[in-house]
């Protein structure tokens, strides 16, 4: 009796450190989530986004940093997502136990979790580098870099999940392995594949690192790729740290922004993977 009464009592002291450190957790997102709406809300209006980013004193928005941001996101997404769809499809229908398999699932793995800045530098030394300059290309690489590996990662998984009876069934009709792929296995995978690409893009929207070594930076209105072109990031992580106040409010409602198009990424991923489910 005395040993059960001694288990309880650990198992309380062990629930109520986990509770206490959940809410402690949380009492902080709550602090900084609070402060971004109240900030960032102060000072959104309808100039953020029909307005370039403007000089010091002077009134203005982040037209083109949203721009900027919007297009190399696209063309991340663009030059990733297939990558990442075709090598997680090899791994998941061709090659499943084969070595080479295992070892881009390590590959994978390490740039899952690899800093961006790292990718930053990698496309600085193969791109800006060689190319001599910065420019919106060599941004959109950096990110399609880090697009690819959560493709292959959410690809894989969603084949692997499509019951092999479906292959079977395909295959004792006489359907090429090709076509069963395009057919059945895509078609009964294709919400968690999308749920993939929704959480890349979530992942790349924030990044600020990688663009710094890239994109640059560009204070005025260009929609050349091979020049430097501002982003939403950078311009958030300059203007924060300039001792201008209107600056400091444009980075406010910077992040904002970035946060909503996050968090609208995300509730729509988790409908679809709901719906996968169901």
């Amino acid at each position: 009796m005395a040993l059960y009464d001694t288990r309880r009592a650990r198992n309380k002291l062990a629930v109520g450190l986990a509770i206490a450190a959940t809410l402690f957790g949380l009492a902080w997102l709550v602090l900084i989530l609070a402060v971004l709406l109240w900030e960032g809300f102060s000072g959104l209006s309808l100039r953020v986004f029909t307005e370039m980013t403007p000089p010091p004193g002077a009134a203005g928005g982040l037209l083109n940093p949203i721009m900027g941001s919007l297009i190399m996101t696209v063309i991340a997404v663009v030059i990733g997502t297939p990558l990442g769809m075709l090598a997680g499809t090899y791994m998941a229908e061709y090659g499943r136990y084969d070595k080479l398999t295992a070892v881009v699932r390590f590959i994978n793995d390490i740039l899952l979790s690899a800093p961006s800045i790292v990718v930053g530098l990698f496309v600085y030394e193969i791109v800006v580098a060689q190319m001599g300059h910065f420019s919106g290309w060599a941004g959109a690489i950096a990110l399609a870099v880090i697009v690819v590996p959560v493709v292959v990662r959410t690809t894989e998984d969603m084949l692997t999940l499509v019951p092999d009876t479906l292959r079977e069934a395909a295959a004792s009709i006489g359907l090429p392995r090709s076509l069963m792929i395009k057919k059945v296995a895509y078609r009964a995978a294709r919400a968690g594949m999308v749920t993939g690409v929704l959480l890349a893009v979530a992942r790349i929207s924030g990044e600020t690192a990688p663009l710094l070594f890239t994109a640059l930076n560009n204070q005025f209105w260009s929609m050349n790729m091979n020049a430097p072109v501002a982003s939403l990031p950078v311009v958030i992580f300059q203007f924060a740290l300039s001792p201008y106040k209107d600056w400091q409010e444009l980075a406010w409602t910077g992040a904002l922004i970035i946060t909503l198009a996050v968090l609208a990424l995300s509730i729509t991923a988790r409908s679809l993977a709901a719906q996968r489910k169901s």
